[in-house]
């Protein structure tokens, strides 16, 4: 079940009347209950899957706080890494594994049969697992004692606004939550309410339309040349910053109708000026889990120079891995790793010159750096996206032939509005979102005053649902970390 569907509305109805209605002492059972039938309407055979993994690491946890023993301690722990992870090995990276080292062995003349075991990847693996695996790990490490009502653990581990796509929640901040009482609350029904319509108007209006482009380009990358390649690549920048903060902003949203806070999952990425800036920006609950449960436990910057390098090369070229199983997302990990590098053995020199040019703190640098980061995080997209490694030469290789373009707007030839027209459509939602970064980074009192008039705000909400509507393609599109 995905939150853009006319089910989902009924089904969120539904849940919100029932869990007021119940006493606050009940509403974790109709919570759980709703969680389950939530995921099992987009994958019925991994809830028990689920269920077993979760009642497992209800008893580790137990038996980590209970230990003495060290030894035990971090025996308890391993076990419970070696099983989450472990299961998330099996069915999302065992057959890109088989299917590399099969290459592997055809490229030295030797025969590879090592059967691959089909599954199908549960939905929100990636998202469960590390959540998990955190929890068990803050318990070893004696920040939170273990949670002791299995209810309230599974219904942190299958929460339904979160569980999907994120954020990935703490368990320090969600399950103490679960205990306590939230009333009905008019001004959190009407922020959330209004925070789930952006959300959804990110999604349904603006990553699904620029995705009709970028799918036209990326999926054919044969067929263009020049600048719709460029473009393309522009627009998924857009598309999946809007997919995935769409998705997002309505998980948050409805999760503060029912009384729960969720955490914040993004904050204006692309006006990042640093490549370590946009990755405190983007995705931020991903960013800082590799922080605290890989980074700073391999050494992190405290360390010689060779090691701290390794160790964020390692964090992301396991973040690449973690999006997906495709040797397109590790060299994606891999370029921003380098890019990392660079901005890092380059500092100084950066330093002396904006000095030299007496542009400290000077709106020009910021300009410029943000550019540069900006399409520095695009070109990386382009990896992100390409169906294969293969691809994304080719489309790089026919990006650069700027004199030999194919016509701009040919990619919108599959949809059935005019090619110009939806070529314009989409650079106003790009500027439209362009418009929103800028005011939310460096709001003006003028504005903030403005969107402090209540028939001001409710004009932009109704134009909000009117251009869902109305812009809104006439298709479900799953949202694009679904897949992780």
């Amino acid at each position: 079940m995905s939150f853009n569907t006319p089910e989902f509305l009924l089904f969120f109805l539904v849940v919100t009347v029932g869990h007021f209605v119940l006493p606050y002492h009940k509403r974790w059972a109709w919570l759980l209950v709703a969680s389950i039938v939530f995921y099992a309407a987009s994958s019925t055979a991994h809830v028990i899957l689920l269920a077993v993994s979760t009642l497992l690491v209800y008893a580790l946890a137990i038996l980590i706080a209970r230990s003495v023993s060290p030894a035990r301690r971090k025996g308890f722990l391993v076990l419970g890494l070696v099983l989450e992870l472990g299961m998330l090995f099996a069915f999302k990276y065992w057959g890109f594994l088989s299917d590399s080292l099969g290459t592997l062995f055809g490229w030295v003349g030797l025969a590879y049969q090592v059967p691959v075991w089909q599954a199908r990847l549960p939905v929100g693996i990636s998202f469960y697992t590390f959540q998990m695996t955190g929890y068990l790990v803050d318990v070893y490490r004696g920040k939170l004692e273990p949670e002791r009502h299995l209810g309230r653990l599974s219904l942190f581990a299958l929460f339904f606004p979160q569980f999907v796509a994120g954020p990935i929640e703490r368990a320090g901040s969600l399950l103490p939550q679960f205990r306590a009482h939230h009333s009905l609350s008019a001004s959190r029904v009407s922020s959330g309410l209004r925070l789930a319509l952006w959300g959804m108007f990110k999604k349904v209006v603006v990553a699904d339309r620029l995705a009709v482009y970028v799918s036209a380009v990326y999926d054919s990358p044969d067929l263009h040349r020049g600048w719709p390649v460029v473009l393309a690549t522009w627009f998924f920048a857009v598309q999946i910053y809007c997919d995935f903060s769409g998705y997002t902003d309505i998980a948050l949203g409805l999760a503060r109708v029912l009384g729960y806070d969720l955490t914040e999952n993004f904050a204006q990425p692309y006006l990042a000026t640093s490549i370590s800036g946009f990755w405190r920006r983007w995705h931020i609950t991903l960013t800082s889990w590799f922080r605290d449960y890989l980074y700073i436990p391999l050494g992190g910057n405290r360390v010689t120079k060779t090691r701290w390098y390794v160790n964020l090369v390692a964090v992301f070229l396991l973040s690449g891995l973690w999006h997906g199983a495709s040797w397109t997302f590790v060299l994606w990990g891999a370029l921003h790793g380098f890019y990392r590098l660079v901005e890092i053995w380059t500092h100084d020199l950066w330093t002396k010159l904006r000095q030299r040019l007496g542009l400290e703190n000077h709106v020009l640098w910021t300009v410029a750096s943000t550019l540069v980061v900006l399409n520095l995080v695009c070109f990386a997209w382009l990896f992100f996206r390409a169906g294969s490694l293969s691809d994304a030469f080719l489309l790089i290789g026919n990006m650069v032939r700027i004199g030999d373009s194919t016509g701009l707007h040919e990619p919108w030839t599959v949809s059935l509005g005019s090619p110009r027209l939806e070529t314009a459509i989409g650079l106003v939602l790009v500027a439209l979102m362009a418009v929103v970064h800028l005011l939310r980074e460096y709001p003006k009192p003028v504005f903030v005053a403005i969107g402090r008039v209540r028939w001001v705000r409710w004009i932009v909400y109704l134009l909000l649902a009117l251009a869902i509507l109305n812009l809104g393609l006439p298709r479900e599109t799953p949202f694009v970390y679904m897949q992780f």
